[in-house]
């Protein structure tokens, strides 16, 4: 995978939507959610479309009404395919939210996309990193939190080890890896 990513409409919006804002209660910069997710995208092998369509994830999954994230995905992208495939992210993300309880994992319905996998797993493993090392011992929905995530890894396939390495591979901190 090259670097063209980073020069796409795409991450050219979502760097322009999140300016030099940081998280509320860790401090990181938002753009580290997308920076990272694309290093561990590409370490899946995922295509330009698949990480364009992640750049975008925020703007599709934020908004509450279908049709504001349709506008804010029209706004930032020429491209169909990368929104629609945006879209089909936000439907099978939002289903599972952290605010529905689950029993288990199997009840995370998983798409056979591959693609929509791929932008579940960079995004699941850098919100669990993130609120590992940011806020697990200080939010007030903590132990709730750690479970969702260890569901939706569960159910993605990755064991604690797994996480330990996608971890280790954020660690080395070569955001530009390839």
């Amino acid at each position: 995978m090259t670097r063209a990513v980073e020069a796409s409409a795409e991450y050219r919006a979502i760097a322009a939507h999140y300016g030099e804002r940081v998280a509320r209660r860790s401090g990181v910069r938002l753009m580290q959610h997308i920076d990272e997710g694309l290093v561990i995208l590409r370490a899946l092998g995922a295509d330009d479309v698949t990480q364009r369509a992640w750049c975008l994830h925020p703007l599709a999954q934020t908004p509450a009404m279908l049709d504001d994230a349709c506008a804010a995905l029209d706004d930032a992208s020429d491209d169909g395919e990368v929104r629609a495939l945006a879209l089909a992210y936000r439907r099978t993300a939002n289903a599972a939210l952290s605010t529905r309880p689950l029993a288990s994992a199997a009840e995370i319905a998983l798409p056979g996309d591959r693609a929509i996998a791929q932008l579940l797993i960079a995004d699941k493993v850098q919100n669990r990193k993130d609120f590992l090392r940011h806020h697990r011992a200080t939010h007030p929905r903590g132990d709730e939190l750690d479970r969702y995530f260890r569901l939706w890894l569960e159910r993605l396939g990755i064991d604690e080890a797994g996480f330990a390495r996608w971890c280790a591979l954020l660690d080395r901190g070569d955001l530009g890896a390839s």
